[in-house]
């Protein structure tokens, strides 16, 4: 094959091996955004999960150091991500500050309670979870109430679910599309070379000899079109970030790395399975099938 490659005839095609290369990059450049899109909307619903509030308000009277206990006794639940204690007098702070007048002043006295925010992990900010939370805290003599919107937390849920379910049914269709893409892509290159095959064939290579040099292609216009693809990503989050600079808070460089593996992986698989369907379909006709 290398004979191939270097011959006159090999010349005549490798802007066609270029121009494959370019295409399956850009093949796969969609399933990498579409893949990038789909890890900043898990993360942005983790994000927004775990900013839900849960308020514990504790009972006047009740001792800081029993606060700090109950929360200390939060922080190791399964259920919750964070605590953070609210005293008396930082709660009129904040209120102070909302209001821009010093309401402690006017009445004489704080009429704020102590509270502890709890903010739950993504996996279980959902109504069940807390009224199940809710419930056992609801039993403890230091909670006065707990306070969380139920409403607010349906709604964050299910929308999420909705947008959810509309990228992965959007990323499905892509993908086949993208199948489809690079499997036409390459079959018209195979298509180049069916002479060639058929002429390796009459001479008495074995089919296996044939497949070879042909997938040994077909994996590398696949990594080469997953790196170009990789590259064009790593920009266009560069660019991303540069113009809507909150995106860093949804960064996770792990997952994205998994998503080039894929891009990269996808490439060579869909690459390698069309060249050799191609090439098979190829060794199984006849001569005179190859002019029609």
């Amino acid at each position: 094959m290398e004979e191939f490659e270097s011959s006159a005839y090999s010349k005549k095609t490798k802007p066609v091996y270029i121009s494959t290369v370019i295409s399956i990059a850009l093949v796969l450049l969609m399933i990498g955004l579409l893949g990038l899109i789909l890890v900043h909307a898990r993360n942005l619903s983790n994000y927004v999960k775990e900013n839900i509030v849960l308020n514990i308000i504790v009972n006047d009277g009740a001792k800081e150091v029993d606060i700090l206990a109950l929360q200390k006794q939060l922080d190791v639940n399964p259920f919750v991500l964070k605590t953070q204690y609210v005293s008396k007098e930082l709660a009129a702070r904040n209120l102070q500050k909302d209001l821009g007048e010093e309401f402690v002043q006017f009445l004489g006295y704080n009429p704020l309670l102590s509270s502890i925010d709890v903010y739950m992990k993504a996996d279980y900010a959902n109504n069940a979870s807390i009224e199940k939370l809710s419930g056992q805290l609801s039993k403890n003599t230091l909670v006065k109430e707990v306070i969380y919107q139920k409403s607010l937390i349906d709604m964050v849920n299910q929308n999420l679910k909705v947008i959810g379910f509309v990228i992965l049914a959007f990323a499905a269709i892509l993908m086949i599309i993208a199948v489809a893409l690079i499997n036409n892509t390459i079959r018209l290159v195979i298509y180049s070379q069916r002479f060639l095959i058929k002429s390796m064939q009459l001479v008495g290579a074995t089919k296996g000899f044939i497949r070879k040099p042909f997938i040994g292609y077909g994996l590398l216009h696949g990594f080469i079109g997953g790196l170009i693809a990789v590259i064009l990503l790593l920009l266009t989050l560069y660019v991303a970030q540069q113009q809507i600079p909150e995106l860093v808070i949804l960064t996770n460089w792990f997952e994205f790395g998994i998503v080039f593996l894929i891009v990269i992986g996808a490439g060579m698989l869909i690459s390698t399975m069309s060249t050799w369907f191609a090439v098979s379909k190829y060794l199984g006709l006849k001569i005179y099938d190859l002019y029609k």
